[in-house]
């Protein structure tokens, strides 16, 4: 297990912005992930994805990094963000532009914008 978990460490510390999921963004494989996917995707941020069904022990690490017991996990800057319901009320609270404001990662606020009026 120490070896996925210094897996895991290095690729949320290599990456700005980091999505372990069920799939991948081009073809998630279950609707939390296509919905924070979907989010991602809409709003332009670049991101990496990690397909936890490619890798049964990912799968259970990535739970055990984060104490966080469902897929999918966002990690910006290397720190935990959330899961599914968490990231959709940071959308259209707003605090997800906030988070990636603070950490200079880039998206189209427009977007933001338009999925906050979509929802409201």
């Amino acid at each position: 297990m120490t070896d996925v978990k210094t897996q895991i460490n290095e690729t949320v510390k290599a990456n700005d912005v980091v999505l372990y999921m069920k799939g991948t963004k081009e073809m998630p494989q279950c609707g939390f992930s296509s919905r924070v996917a979907g989010v991602l995707n809409y709003m332009g941020v670049e991101y990496t994805d990690v397909n936890v069904l490619a890798d049964e022990n990912i799968r259970q690490g990535i739970k055990d990094y984060s104490d966080w017991p469902t897929v999918p996990q966002l990690y910006v800057k290397g720190e935990f963000v959330g899961g599914c319901d968490i990231i959709t009320e940071m959308t259209l609270s707003g605090e997800l532009d906030t988070l990636f404001d603070d950490n200079g990662v880039g998206y189209n606020k427009d977007a933001a914008d338009k999925i906050r009026e979509a929802n409201a």
